[in-house]
């Protein structure tokens, strides 16, 4: 398949799954139960990080956090006394536990007090010289483990290029904050990353699709081979390639291609 029959391809493939459809069998409904700017990006973190495992259970783990948080997390992250920790303390999802919970909400609550949007968490690292996702991630890292006293067992459910992980959970919760378009599906409130910037979410699945039409050639699933994939997907949409994802995850989970 040449590169014009691949990009034929592939955007028709955006086209079938860049659909409100798409929604309620995927973690991103979670977020899609708010219209605050804050709720959305703090249910769209959880629910991405969640986002390992069986779907169905991704989903009914990241809503039952939600409601332990009254549906309201962003009240809840800057508002919440003592006493109203104690519930969150019978959650637990996969490695999760209610030591890791714990910290994020006092990172959540650190980091909101003194900014509007957790946009500014992940712009940090990307200064001029250097604007790149892998920059912001990598600062990221740092900047949510700044706080005293972070538990040493929570560092393993943020990823970082600095340890080669493909960072596939912040990815996708990114392009959900930063891609925006008429279909509905992904968020597109972060304004000081632009979609170009944005690296593809890869997996085992994605990664599969990806070789099958020589999109990838690394055996490995790792920092590097998301940004080789991603530069593929450059060559056939410059400004928007990480819309490609939708095709990618579509042939690889739905069609098993």
């Amino acid at each position: 398949m040449n590169d014009n029959d691949l990009k034929k391809f592939l955007d028709k493939k955006v086209d079938e799954y860049n659909q409100p459809f798409f929604i309620s069998s995927d973690p991103i409904c979670i977020p899609h139960q708010f219209s605050k700017k804050q709720d959305i990006e703090i249910a769209g973190l959880f629910a991405a990080l969640f986002a390992w495992g069986n779907r169905t259970t991704i989903i009914n783990k990241s809503r039952e956090l939600m409601q332990l948080m009254d549906n309201a997390p962003y009240e809840f992250c800057l508002q919440h006394q003592e006493q109203d920790l104690k519930k969150l303390l019978k959650f637990k999802h996969r490695t999760f536990n209610p030591t890791d919970l714990l910290y994020f909400i006092a990172f959540l609550r650190s980091h909101f007090t003194k900014h509007r949007s957790l946009e500014t968490a992940f712009t940090i690292g990307m200064n001029k010289k250097e604007p790149t996702i892998e920059k912001g991630l990598i600062a990221f890292y740092h900047y949510f483990f700044s706080l005293p006293d972070g538990p040493e067992r929570t560092r393993k459910h943020i990823a970082s290029p600095e340890k080669k992980s493909s960072c596939k959970r912040l990815n996708m919760f990114l392009r959900w904050m930063v891609r925006s378009d008429d279909k509905g599906v992904d968020f597109g409130i972060w304004k000081n990353i632009i979609p170009s910037q944005l690296v593809c979410p890869i997996d085992v699945h994605v990664a599969r699709v990806a070789k099958r039409l020589h999109l990838l050639s690394a055996k490995q699933t790792d920092w590097q081979s998301a940004l080789d994939l991603t530069q593929h997907l450059r060559n056939l949409d410059q400004q928007d390639p990480v819309k490609y994802d939708f095709a990618l995850f579509g042939l690889g989970v739905v069609e098993h291609y």
